[in-house]
């Protein structure tokens, strides 16, 4: 195995039932991720140096699923950032898994290589594209970002778009503008996730948010609209 083909997992989550709605599911959670949100619920696997894993223990532990789960999320970090992860997507596949995407949309050259062997993908929206920036702490990240999801919808795989929602970083009206802007470009699914301070840096204010607060421009936006708890 060459060193392009390798992925570096910084845990496994054996059974989910939640990380890829209607489907029982493993996870591996791969480091790396070239942003750095603040509210990240999964910021100890920003540098890669949290791998403890890679392909070989992955697949290994999927030899004793077959028949057992639906398929395998690959999520993060950002599962993008690893060149490695269409060898991945591909040597689980092959096992007989369907597999699942978790992404913020970084890498569009990365993502388009693996779209046909995709069956569902979770996609991250940040903010309003003019306000990216001061979530990622990244200049420009909204580019990637709206350029991954426009394929996405091109290729019609299905697909949830989902927000965290933290008061101190988005006001209601930034919902609304996400909203409307998710709408015209034709997103099925929108969720808006509360912000829960578990596995975060712990530097935001521990407020949370109540489905009465997000405007009701913003729920009906777009048909397919949920409140998800933290």
């Amino acid at each position: 195995m060459g060193a392009h083909d390798d992925i570096r997992i910084g845990g496994i989550t054996p059974f989910t039932t939640v990380d890829w709605p209607g489907h029982l599911a493993a996870v591996a959670w791969l480091a790396g991720c070239p942003w750095r949100c603040p509210y990240c619920h999964n910021h100890g696997l920003w540098t890669e140096a949290a791998a403890q894993y890679d392909l070989a223990d992955l697949l290994a532990f999927l030899q004793g699923r077959r028949g057992l789960l639906d398929g395998v999320v690959f999520s993060g970090g950002e599962p993008l950032a690893q060149p490695g992860l269409p060898h991945a997507i591909a040597q689980v596949r092959a096992l007989g898994f369907e597999v699942a995407l978790h992404t913020a949309g970084a890498y569009p050259e990365r993502l388009a290589q693996i779209l046909p062997d995709l069956s569902w993908v979770g996609f991250d929206v940040k903010a309003p594209w003019e306000r990216y920036d001061a979530i990622t702490r990244v200049p420009q990240s909204a580019d990637p970002a709206r350029a991954s999801l426009r394929q996405i919808l091109d290729a019609g795989l299905p697909m949830e778009a989902r927000t965290t929602w933290h008061p101190s970083l988005l006001a209601p009206e930034d919902l609304t503008a996400i909203a409307q802007q998710l709408a015209e470009l034709g997103v099925p699914a929108w969720r808006v996730q509360a912000y829960r301070p578990d596995g975060t840096t712990g530097l935001l204010p521990k407020e949370t948010v109540y489905p009465s607060d997000v405007p009701e421009a913003a729920q009906s936006a777009i048909a397919d609209y949920a409140f998800r708890r933290a």
